[in-house]
C-alpha cells in the first residue's frame, strides 16, 4: 500500500510538471513510477548489467595478473556459480572500504576492504553479498532507485535545479546502491546466509565477527560512508556471535 500511494504520488507530481514546464520529462517521471512498481526479474538483471558495465568504466578495475585479481581469483575460483546463481568478480583500486553486489550476480571488491581483510573475512564478505543477490535485496533496491528517480524528474520537468542533475538513467542505477538504505531485517538475513554459505563450504564462521569487527573499529575514521545505509556493524557482530 505504501508503493501504491508513493507512486499515486509521483505521478501526480509528474503531471503537474507537464502543465508547467516541461511535458516530456513529466511524463517520464510518471513512467519511471510506474516502472518502479512493475519491474521484472529480468528488466531488474538487464539494469544491473548496464550499470555495472557503467561502473567498470568509471572505476580502476585490478587486472586480473594484479595482487588483488590473483587473490580474489583464487577465493572466489569454486563460486563462479553458487546457489543457482550464476557470479562474476572484480576489484577496484580504491583505498574506500566497501563491497556490493548487483542483481545480475556482479560482485565488486574495492581493494581497501581486501587491504584489511584476511582470506577469510574475504570469503565472509562475500557469501553476505551473494545473500543479498539471492534474496531478491537488489530488486526491491532498484525499486525505490526509480521511485526516487520519479521524484526527481517531477522536480526536474517544473525547472528544480536538482532534477537538472538527476535526469541520467545511469544516475538512476548508481542511486540504487549509494542511496537506498538497507534495513536491520535485511542486513540481518544476509548476515545470516552468509553464516550458511560458510558453513555450506567448510569456511571459518568465527570471520563474520571478525570482519564486522574491523568495520566498527575503524567505521568513525571516515573510510566507511557507505555504512551510513547499513546497521551497526557492532551490533551486527554481536548478534552473530550469539548465534555461533
Amino acid at each position: 500500500m505504501k508503493n501504491v500511494n508513493l507512486l499515486l504520488a509521483l505521478v501526480m507530481c509528474a503531471w503537474a510538471g507537464c502543465k508547467t514546464m516541461d511535458a516530456e520529462l513529466g511524463v517520464s517521471a510518471g513512467l519511471d513510477a510506474l516502472k518502479a512498481i512493475t519491474l521484472s526479474d529480468k528488466e531488474v538483471k538487464e539494469m544491473s548489467r548496464d550499470f555495472i558495465v557503467y561502473s567498470d568504466t568509471k572505476n580502476k578495475v585490478a587486472s586480473t595478473n594484479s595482487t588483488y585479481g590473483k587473490r580474489l581469483a583464487r577465493l572466489t575460483k569454486n563460486h563462479q556459480t553458487e546457489d543457482g546463481l550464476g557470479l562474476n568478480f572484480k576489484v577496484y583500486t580504491s583505498d574506500q572500504v566497501n563491497a556490493f553486489a548487483t542483481a545480475d550476480g556482479s560482485v565488486r571488491f574495492n581493494s581497501g576492504l581486501m587491504d584489511l581483510m584476511t582470506d577469510d573475512e574475504i570469503r565472509s564478505v562475500l557469501g553476505h553479498e551473494i545473500g543479498h543477490v539471492k534474496l531478491q535485496h537488489s530488486k526491491k533496491q532498484m525499486k525505490l532507485a526509480y521511485l526516487t528517480s520519479a521524484a526527481r524528474k517531477g522536480v526536474a520537468a517544473q525547472g528544480g535545479q536538482l532534477g537538472a542533475l538527476a535526469t541520467s538513467e545511469l544516475g538512476t542505477l548508481g542511486a540504487l546502491l549509494t542511496n537506498t538504505k538497507l534495513s536491520r531485517k535485511e542486513e540481518t538475513e544476509s548476515d545470516d546466509y552468509r553464516l550458511r554459505f560458510l558453513t555450506r563450504h567448510g569456511y571459518n564462521r568465527q570471520a563474520a565477527v571478525t570482519s564486522l569487527e574491523k568495520l566498527a573499529e575503524i567505521a568513525g575514521g571516515g573510510r566507511l560512508s557507505f555504512l551510513s545505509s547499513h546497521p551497526d556493524p557492532k551490533k551486527r557482530a554481536e548478534n552473530i556471535r550469539r548465534k555461533l
